[in-house]
């Protein structure tokens, strides 16, 4: 029986673990810049959150809510590490992120 109250208790910390890490993520997501982050954060983010990144930033590029389609965001991605690695101004918002970016210092 003791047993069995400890399997309970371990799944209900398991619970609870699970809705925090869910809500550290949705946190992430709420504070994400999107568009506006600049070059030098956005090559610092991990994969993920560079997903999440790409992602608002086509929300917010088209004015809509519903989640792109994986392959338009996955080419974004390219195209915004490419540019952004390739930077001069880190400072630039990869929204405005572009190939001039590459070969003039603005």
């Amino acid at each position: 029986m003791k047993s069995l109250r400890w399997a309970a208790a371990g799944v209900g910390v398991m619970g609870v673990a699970a809705t925090l890490l869910t809500g550290c993520s949705d946190v992430q997501k709420a504070l994400n810049k999107g568009g506006d982050t600049p070059c030098s954060d956005y090559v610092k983010q991990d994969q993920d959150t560079q997903r999440t990144t790409i992602t608002k930033f086509i929300k917010q590029q088209t004015g809509n809510d519903h989640e792109p389609a994986g392959t338009t965001v996955d080419l974004t991605i390219a195209s915004v590490n490419f540019l952004c690695s390739n930077q001069r101004n880190a400072s630039t918002p990869i929204k405005n992120a572009d190939v001039a970016g590459i070969f003039l210092n603005k």
